[in-house]
Order: structure tokens, then C-alpha cells, then sequence
């Protein structure tokens, strides 16, 4: 019988105990319980959701190694950082579309983000290219309806430039949108949430609420949904 694409109570307990012991040292010496509690269990549920996410989306993809796949790497890239800290205190799992690769840019998907007291997943785009953040703003002009449809179920998110840019209505309806430079939701849950046997099914309830906006984005900038 397969284990359960869950997280235990453990899972955020380690975390803890890594941002207070955040040395090679520590982790060495609690390497097994990381692997049972925490990156098996995020290996487990890439393997379990990848599946079922294709219920959204056929053209999300995932990959439920280990290393080197939707799990994101524990060990911190500390050559350019202030903060030594060899290890990421948080566990983030990304199920992007198949369309991505480094000369796109980043592309809508989902990534679920997991730490103590900050859990959260999260749809549609950050920092788009300028093509592709032209090619958002002007679905929006053309197709406002479908964007106010959009806005009354999610609040968008991200960082925006101080006025609407050359070219759009700065007394357009969606004019705060059309400054964004990042067009991404996000539904948050508890650590309790995360650690529940139900939490597959509260997570695929999150990412068909969030959808709606990476389908906006993916036909904004021509990629299949």
C-alpha cells in the first residue's frame, strides 16, 4: 500500500527547527528526517496532484524526483547573498506549463509555496517579458469583460510601475491593471490545512478557483491551455 501524498506534523516542525539550527552541522546530523519528513512527502504529492492537475490543464506539467524536479532544492546558492544560511527554510513545488524553458521566461502554472504560518499556492505570471507583458495588457483592453470576471473572483497581485504606460488609457477602467508588472493570485492555507489528509483535495480546489487567470494569461500571450 503506497504512503499517502500528505504531510505530516513533522513536516513543519523540521522547518522550524532548520531556521533555528540553519547549519551544515545540524542538517547532517538530521538528514534522514528531512528525507522522511519532508522531502518525501513533497515528492509524494507531485506524484499524486501531477495527475490530477491535467483535470485543469492537460498542458501542466511535473516531475516528482527528488532532485532536480517540481521540488525545489533545499540548499540555498549563497554566492551572491548577504545571508550565509546554507539551507531554504521554506519548501516550494512548481507545476508549470509544458511551454516553459529559460529563452520564454517565466510562464503561468502553479507553485505552492510551504513554511510555518506561510503556506500559499499561487497562479499566472511573474515578471513576463515586455512582449508578453504588452500582449497581457492589451487581452485586457480587448477583452475587459473577461478580465472583470477574472478580477471580481481573485485579487490580482505583484509589483507596478507608478503610471499607465505610453500607448494605454490612463482613464481606462482596468488602468491599475494595466500597470502591473507581474499578473499572479494566491490562496494561503493553514498549517493545519497542509498537514490534514485532505489537503490533495484542498489544494485542487485552490488551483480551479485560481485558474481562471493563468487561462487569461496563456491566451493573452498565444501558449495552448
Amino acid at each position: 500500500m503506497s504512503e499517502p501524498a500528505s504531510f505530516p506534523p513533522d513536516f513543519f516542525r523540521f522547518l522550524r527547527d532548520l531556521k533555528n539550527q540553519n547549519n551544515r552541522e545540524w542538517f547532517a546530523e538530521h538528514k534522514t528526517r528531512y528525507e522522511r519528513a519532508v522531502l518525501g512527502p513533497a515528492v509524494r504529492f507531485v506524484a499524486e496532484l501531477g495527475p490530477k492537475l491535467a483535470e485543469i490543464s492537460p498542458r501542466l506539467v511535473w516531475d516528482a524526483r527528488p532532485f532536480g524536479g517540481s521540488v525545489s532544492r533545499i540548499y540555498r546558492d549563497t554566492r551572491f547573498s548577504k545571508d550565509k544560511s546554507p539551507y531554504q527554510t521554506a519548501v516550494g513545488i512548481h507545476f508549470s506549463s509544458e511551454s516553459s524553458g529559460a529563452s520564454e521566461g517565466h510562464l503561468p502554472g502553479f507553485f505552492l509555496h510551504l513554511a510555518p504560518g506561510d503556506s500559499t499556492v499561487y497562479s499566472g505570471i511573474w515578471h513576463p517579458r515586455p512582449p508578453a507583458l504588452k500582449q497581457i495588457r492589451d487581452a485586457i483592453v480587448k477583452s475587459p469583460s473577461s478580465w472583470g470576471r477574472i478580477r471580481k473572483r481573485l485579487e490580482i497581485e505583484g509589483e507596478s510601475y507608478a503610471r499607465v504606460p505610453a500607448g494605454y488609457d490612463p482613464g481606462h477602467r482596468f488602468a491599475t491593471d494595466l500597470k502591473r508588472k507581474d499578473f499572479f493570485a494566491s490562496l494561503s492555507f493553514r498549517d493545519a490545512e497542509v498537514t490534514s489528509p485532505k489537503f490533495p483535495a484542498t489544494f485542487l480546489a485552490a488551483a480551479r478557483k485560481l485558474d481562471p487567470l493563468n487561462r487569461f494569461v496563456a491566451d493573452a500571450i498565444r501558449i495552448p491551455w
